[in-house]
């Protein structure tokens, strides 16, 4: 038999093989997209069962894996119902991104670079839809350019923003910027709002290639400048869920408001040991509460530590309306003035808040600790603690500082186990050193407000070795759980940080390059080579420029299974234990941490899917604030139009720069054109623009003085001028 007879028997026995031998039998994907490929053209659903020879007692299973290659993108449905092999259409799925402008982009499932959707095409989108679309050439910057085949979904079914009036014709413009479509409002749809009051529409008719978005209002917020409107209008648009649901309500109501006899069967009791609270002045929800004693004397002497956690598990099951609400939220949001508490307040402020002089169920790591700060031994164990004191990061800071400090005669009986948690901690800091782990110092911001809500400062909040203190303590607590639950083989989600990539080590290093400075390891640099690096220009007059700098060049970190270490932190494994009334994912590790103690194991689910699902809903909080902030930022400014101010460049890009002003920390930008009579080219590896003709340099970290011209509240945007 010649090679290609052959060739030609073991295929068609492998189809053979594939095809379904028994009634029941469903035929594989392979097979399916075979019988495609074969016509070459759509097929109409019935005729594909008659290829395939599908039995009336097949087509309900047939049906349902038809549907599932169709969800996973390898077949598509034309406008006539018929099936179409993806991948022979040059088609490709993806989410919407849109643009203040108009134009936007389809941001591939398959990660492939994104498609220039132009404003012709967004006219039938809007931000947030998935769309199927085709790859139609280039466009004139050279970017793929797509044209919508179809959309698959939409993505905004309610939009915030407001009403305006315009010749007689109602319409909402979304807060969202990326929503450039006006959506028009019928008369009768108003329910009473007033033009330029914010409000809430649902979308009762998208977008076509012809037609506006139809609205109606739903929800009527109130004016612009009403205290709090900043964080209603965060909340709309950016989905945050902040009422909780009646079967949730309906739950809490059910649970005590104490800690009942039958609760601390099976755990240790810990009610002497005087544990404390450290928090912010007004924190409400204290997840976490310290005790240490040293273990001997002398400077080579260990410690015994006792991280207390919140048991939060004890009273959200897994699978009940409380736990549903609080994977949906994920973590709580907190706004100034105001928070979304993932839990209802009976848990997260009382139930399970470790507040002073009551009792509360805890989950605790007890830990040995030895003189050069390495954890020696752990152990996990369900406790009902007592918690001594709620103490402040500021008490306690004047507490280290002197012992004739009010907050220190206030709290005499304490003042040993607060020395001892001091010396603890730097012991715990000299192995941070060692281990080489990277120690960014970022300025953060608290606003003030006036009894009417409305913004009247912007003061650094100043971290101070108390911050420290409990930031290391939690630290050793979440390594240990990490440790315990991978030696258990137990799943989780750790918290994962990877290292630059080698583009942005690539920027970086050219950047360090033009100040004669260098990042060691080479190809492959780790935490210790960031830390000896930002060690070394400490005392530069541009170390806040390098460490800026340095901060970019890294990942963002998430939830995940799959351990890959933090690298900022210089750990090979780290989870979160320490937040549960607050996080999500420590909820999870406390059911594990049970679980492995019971001797069984803990399946929430997909744990890849609720790694994405936590990372969104982290950075779903932090736009949202940022929002929030950004706004009363602006609004804080509205009124010093007019006045030169001092600043650093705090950001470069192609447009302009970015200047951070002195003590009132707000950013504003100075437009490329108010840098001078000169073309100005943008240089991203450098972080500068620099001047054609003059030579001028504006460089990221340059000292500037500028003019505040403009402030405009519906964009949270402020522009400078030279001064």
């Amino acid at each position: 038999m010649n090679q290609r007879k052959e060739n030609k028997t073991a295929r068609a026995r492998k189809r053979i093989e594939r095809t379904p031998r028994h009634a029941y039998e469903m035929p594989s994907r392979e097979l399916i997209l075979e019988r495609l490929t074969e016509r070459g053209v759509p097929v109409p659903e019935r005729e594909l069962e008659r290829l395939l020879r599908i039995g009336p007692h097949q087509r309900e299973g047939f049906e349902r894996r038809v549907a599932a290659m169709e969800r996973d993108g390898e077949i598509m449905r034309n406008r006539r119902g018929a099936i179409c092999v993806v991948a022979k259409l040059d088609l490709v799925r993806g989410r919407v991104q849109g643009h203040p402008d108009g134009f936007g982009f389809l941001l591939r499932d398959d990660r492939g670079p994104d498609l220039f959707l132009g404003p012709k095409e967004m006219h039938q989108l809007l931000h947030g839809d998935r769309a199927v679309c085709r790859i139609a050439g280039t466009d004139r910057r050279g970017r793929p350019e797509g044209k919508v085949v179809e959309v698959l979904e939409r993505g905004q079914q309610r939009v915030v923003g407001r009403l305006h009036r315009e010749h007689g014709i109602l319409f909402v413009t979304a807060e969202d910027k990326r929503l450039s479509h006006e959506l028009l409002v019928p008369p009768h749809e108003v329910r009473g709002a007033e033009p330029g009051q914010v409000v809430t529409a649902e979308i009762v008719a998208q977008p076509s290639k012809h037609a506006q978005p139809v609205a109606r209002i739903v929800e009527v917020l109130g004016n612009y400048a009403d205290p709090g409107m900043e964080i209603e209008i965060a909340l709309r648009k950016h989905t945050l869920p902040y009422l909780f649901p009646r079967q949730v309500e309906r739950l809490c109501a059910k649970l005590p408001d104490t800690v009942m006899t039958e609760d601390r069967a099976g755990r240790t009791d810990l009610t002497r040991l005087p544990l404390v609270t450290i928090d912010g002045e007004t924190a409400k929800d204290f997840d976490d509460a310290v005790y240490c004693e040293p273990l001997g004397k002398g400077a080579d002497a260990g410690f015994r530590l006792v991280v207390a956690i919140a048991d939060v598990s004890h009273y959200v099951k897994h699978g009940d309306a409380l736990d549903h609400e609080a994977k949906l939220r994920g973590n709580s949001v907190y706004f100034p003035r105001r928070v979304i508490p993932m839990l209802p307040e009976k848990l997260s402020n009382g139930l399970c808040s470790l507040n002073p002089k009551v009792p509360r169920l805890a989950m605790a790591c007890d830990m040995q600790i030895d003189g050069d700060g390495e954890v020696a031994s752990y152990r996990f164990f369900p406790a009902v603690i007592r918690s001594h004191a709620r103490l402040t990061y500021t008490e306690v800071a004047a507490m280290l500082e002197s012992d004739r400090s009010e907050a220190a005669r206030h709290h005499r009986e304490l003042r040993p186990h607060i020395g001892a948690l001091y010396r603890l901690y730097q012991k715990l800091a000299q192995a941070r050193a060692r281990r080489g782990a990277i120690d960014f110092e970022t300025i953060e911001t608290e606003m003030m407000f006036d009894d009417r809500g409305k913004i009247e400062r912007i003061v650094p909040v100043v971290r101070n070795d108390a911050h420290r203190l409990i930031e290391e303590c939690m630290l050793a607590a979440n390594v240990c759980t990490s440790e315990f639950l991978h030696s258990h083989r137990q799943a989780m989600l750790y918290r994962i940080h990877e290292g630059p990539t080698p583009e942005k080590l690539a920027a970086l290093r050219e950047f360090l390059g033009s100040f004669g400075l260098q990042i060691g390891g080479g190809e492959d640099p780790r935490a210790h080579d960031y830390a000896r690096l930002l060690e070394r220009v400490k005392d530069r007059p541009d170390a806040q420029l390098l460490q800026t700098v340095m901060l970019r060049s890294l990942r963002q970190a998430v939830y995940s299974p799959d351990n890959v270490g933090h690298f900022g932190l210089a750990y090979e494994s780290y989870t979160h234990f320490t937040s549960p009334i607050r996080r999500y994912p420590d909820l999870l590790v406390h059911r594990a941490i049970k679980a492995v103690l019971h001797k069984r194991g803990y399946d929430p689910g997909n744990w890849h899917d609720l790694g994405a699902h936590c990372s969104m809903t982290e950075r779903r909080a932090d736009d949202a604030t940022r929002d929030v902030v950004a706004w009363l930022k602006c609004y804080s400014m509205k009124d010093r139009i007019g006045e030169t101010l001092s600043g650093t460049i705090s950001g470069v890009t192609a447009f302009g720069a970015f200047v951070a002003l002195d003590e009132v920390y707000v950013e504003g930008l100075v437009h490329v054109s108010e840098l001078g009579n000169d073309y100005f080219h943008y240089d991203a590896a450098k972080h500068q623009l620099m001047g054609e003709r003059t030579r001028k340099r504006f460089r990221l970290g340059d000292r500037v003085q500028v003019t505040l011209v403009r402030v405009d509240l519906d964009t949270s945007k402020i522009d400078f001028t030279l001064a």
